[in-house]
């Protein structure tokens, strides 16, 4: 089975079957980042669409410094930032959707589990930068070596932006208690 790597240098060759590799083993997981990261299905399908898009245009720039995966998770993050950027500008509110059911297409029944929509509505109200790092850490389980790659970051920065998404939900979801409120817990028991 051929690497990532030698698909996307095959589809630079003009092989557009290698083009369509790359897309099918890395579609799913570009929808589920797009999804946590814009909170909409229709936004995340737009954003994997235009992931896809930049990649087929500009794949050359791919340097191989770093994994072809960790490069296009950056695409895709840049695509979820530009989409909340075009967000803001036109004001739009978002309509909250309810629990979708797990998409039958994919093999995995665990990897086509929606977040929880109270999950999903407080990880868009958390700055992006602290979205993307609890995201990928937290949701997508990745090494912090590899989101601080994706992210173009320090590991330190990738620890305190987790870190302080991680509090920022659980005072949104209502599962934070300071360290007085814990304290004055543990002085009672």
């Amino acid at each position: 089975m051929p690497s990532d790597e030698e698909l996307l240098s095959g589809f630079l060759k003009g092989d557009h079957v290698a083009f369509d590799e790359l897309m099918t083993r890395h579609e799913d997981r570009i929808f589920g980042l797009c999804l946590r990261m814009l909170g909409s299905r229709e936004d995340a399908l737009d954003a994997t669409q235009d992931t896809f898009l930049t990649v087929y245009r500009k794949g050359r720039q791919y340097s191989g410094r770093s994994k072809f995966s960790t490069w296009l998770y950056r695409v895709a993050v840049n695509t979820c930032h530009d989409h909340l950027r075009k967000r803001k500008r036109h004001q739009a509110i978002p309509i909250q959707e309810g629990s979708d059911l797990p998409d039958s297409s994919v093999g995995d029944q665990f990897d086509s589990v929606e977040v929880r929509p109270d999950i999903l509505t407080a990880l868009s109200s958390i700055p992006e930068e602290f979205r993307s790092a609890v995201v990928f850490v937290d949701i997508d389980g990745l090494a912090l070596e590899e989101v601080a790659g994706i992210l173009g970051v320090p590991i330190g920065t990738v620890k305190s932006r987790t870190y302080r998404g991680r509090r920022l939900l659980a005072e949104l979801l209502g599962n934070f208690r300071s360290t007085s409120e814990h304290q004055r817990d543990e002085d009672h028991a």
